[in-house]
């Protein structure tokens, strides 16, 4: 297995060099029309629902900015009257300019509106399959547009189709075996990949974390199996970008991001409005890491790594 380790060690430095490009989560919004089981948004959840105003978002960036980061990646529930377009690309509008990258992670869309979104600055989307075992998919989206496997899976190419810089991708590991997962999330990126060779493609490995649903997970992933997938994502993708998020503990991203990492977030809150007013409404999920950014990018520079607050490609 060490060998797994060094040799997904030794591509991602040969690809990316020794960095860790590091971004935010800003989330825009709680309110949703889809009834995921696993997720603290959905829509039966009794939690505290929120919407920031562009102006609350704005005042939310700048805090993000003033610690020194410069790619954002802004998320809301799906909720299409709430988050819509025109809010979306208002808020872009305003914001890309103070940004070296930024990024959504949002209800889907079609292309035309894709379009519009990139056209006001919006550089990447971020699109979840959750799980690519349709079994396992109609178990736990029971309600809302979310619930189409097939209508999700092709918004991908919809972004991709409309020329966005930047495509993520993933899977929320816990609901279904990692093994196929990781199998077919490689089928995946390697189509997209070969069909929309301009767009660059990246993978997180979200796992399932506590959360207002009280969801447990029906497969569970250890931290061995995540750095095993993690390496044998790298492996298989060579040129992918791969994302770890402060869902899992300081310990372990430390350790993960010397296997095949090249993006992680730091001093994240998963509720909107939570970086100027936190608990104030409803999180998404429980964080594992607390550390503030300049802990977090301490860390990666003891790692040997730089830490790299904007866009360097």
């Amino acid at each position: 297995m060490n060998t797994l380790y060094e040799k997904a060690r030794h591509l991602t430095v040969q690809r990316f060099g020794k960095t860790i490009q590091l971004y935010a989560p800003l989330y825009l919004s709680n309110e949703c029309i889809d009834t995921c089981l696993y997720c603290g948004f959905s829509r039966p959840n009794k939690i505290e629902r929120q919407t920031l105003t562009a102006e609350q978002v704005l005042q939310e960036a700048a805090c993000l900015t003033a610690q020194g980061f410069k790619h954002l990646l802004l998320v809301a529930g799906e909720h299409p009257k709430k988050v819509s377009v025109d809010y979306l690309c208002d808020i872009a509008k305003q914001l890309r300019p103070k940004l070296a990258l930024l990024s959504i992670e949002v209800a889907p869309f079609e292309e035309p509106d894709y379009r519009k979104l990139a056209d006001a600055g919006v550089d990447g989307v971020v699109i979840y399959q959750e799980t690519y075992d349709r079994e396992a998919y109609q178990k736990v989206h029971l309600g809302g547009p979310k619930k189409d496997y097939d209508k999700r899976l092709a918004h991908v190419e919809a972004a991709c189709k409309a020329g966005v810089r930047f495509m993520g991708l993933g899977c929320l590991l816990g609901l279904s075996p990692w093994q196929e997962e990781a199998r077919r999330l490689i089928e995946h990126a390697r189509y997209l990949m070969k069909h929309y060779w301009q767009t660059q493609f990246s993978i997180s490995f979200p796992r399932l974390k506590q959360c207002a649903s009280g969801f447990t997970a029906l497969c569970p992933v250890s931290d061995e199996e995540l750095a095993e997938m993690i390496a044998s994502i790298r492996l298989a993708l060579p040129e992918v970008g791969l994302v770890m998020s402060t869902r899992e503990k300081p310990e372990l991203r430390d350790k993960l991001l010397k296997i095949g990492i090249t993006q992680m977030s730091a001093g994240s809150r998963t509720e909107p409005g939570g970086y100027l007013h936190p608990d104030e409404s409803g999180k998404q999920f429980e964080l594992e890491d607390h550390r503030p950014p300049v802990e977090v990018a301490a860390a990666i520079t003891h790692a040997g790594y730089e830490a790299v607050w904007k866009d360097w490609i």
